[in-house]
């Protein structure tokens, strides 16, 4: 298998995890804490980014050097309060309802990358975010009879990732993929632990079967998305995550008995066609600065 096939392959395997971990997720945070259930799972992800890096060259002293400690550490925060967020939108709100809205993600990186990061957002970008934005709306639908204000949950987390996106461009910068990480794992872990104690709940014996496989599902989709990143532009891996939609719609219907409305297809579709324009238009523009820097360094020379 060429390595192209082979990143693709891993893509789909990190989604269908991915996916998995979401239902896991939704079934135990409808019994138990959130902040408690990503507090275990941001202990066995601390465990996993720790063994990466003690196996990487130079081992852990390297991989944990950073030049931007209090940025990598907010990642870390951003990051472990985001998913306590997600957990909950998922019990409250419902798999396939929070997905959908998750997936203007990209569109808030885009809004967000103009006063954070100074880049310069042409037309065709601005349409695209003024569209998925139009979206958003359809989903939500806040004239409608049914709206309710936790419907905002899973918008608050694609914010929260946003600003999590936007930190770890910024740290990028400067620190390495490994090293980025690491914090990611650690700081997030370290931060979790602050308030998890407090909701400590006991497992039934069924259940802590179930967490364990979170876990696993946790530590496993992150590792074959980073091998996926390996052999793939971001541009190929970012469009098909958005899978995760129709698995989320397929697994909240057949599986937790959630329904899907008009609103909510309709505005998936928006949202999803606006958030692979953007990762596409994003590339290319990435790919024009890359060339216009080669240019000039040559020129240079």
């Amino acid at each position: 298998m060429d390595s192209k096939r082979l990143g693709y392959g891993f893509t789909l395997l990190a989604i269908l995890i991915f996916s998995l971990q979401d239902a896991i997720s939704k079934h135990l945070g409808s019994a138990y804490p959130p902040v408690f259930i990503a507090m275990l799972r941001f202990w066995a992800f601390a465990i996993f980014v720790m063994a990466l890096g003690a196996r990487s060259p130079g081992g852990l002293k390297v991989v944990a050097a950073t030049k931007r400690p209090v940025l990598q550490i907010l990642r870390g925060i951003l990051l472990a309060v985001q998913i306590v967020i997600t957990i909950t939108a998922f019990t409250i709100v419902g798999l396939a309802h929070s997905q959908a809205l998750l997936a203007s993600g990209p569109i808030f990186v885009a809004l967000l990358s103009m006063p954070l990061l100074g880049e310069r957002v042409g037309w065709r970008r601005w349409t695209a975010i003024g569209v998925g934005l139009c979206g958003v709306l359809v989903i939500l639908n806040p004239a409608g009879s049914d709206f309710d204000l936790p419907v905002l949950l899973p918008l608050v987390s694609a914010l929260m990732f946003a600003l999590y996106v936007i930190a770890t461009r910024l740290v990028s910068r400067d620190d390495t993929a490994s090293t980025s990480f690491f914090y990611t794992g650690v700081a997030g872990a370290a931060a979790i632990s602050l308030v998890g104690p407090f909701f400590w709940t006991n497992l039934a014996p069924v259940d802590w079967l179930w967490m364990g496989l979170l876990c696993i599902t946790g530590m496993s989709s992150h590792y074959f998305l980073i091998r996926a990143y390996d052999l793939l532009d971001a541009a190929a891996v970012q469009p098909l995550t958005y899978l995760q939609v129709v698995l989320a719609a397929i697994i909240g219907v057949s599986i937790f008995g959630e329904t899907l409305n008009f609103n909510m297809v309709l505005g998936s579709v928006i949202v999803v066609a606006a958030g692979i324009f953007t990762i596409w238009r994003e590339s290319v523009v990435a790919r024009r600065r890359a060339a216009e820097n080669r240019a000039e360094n040559d020129t240079g020379k």
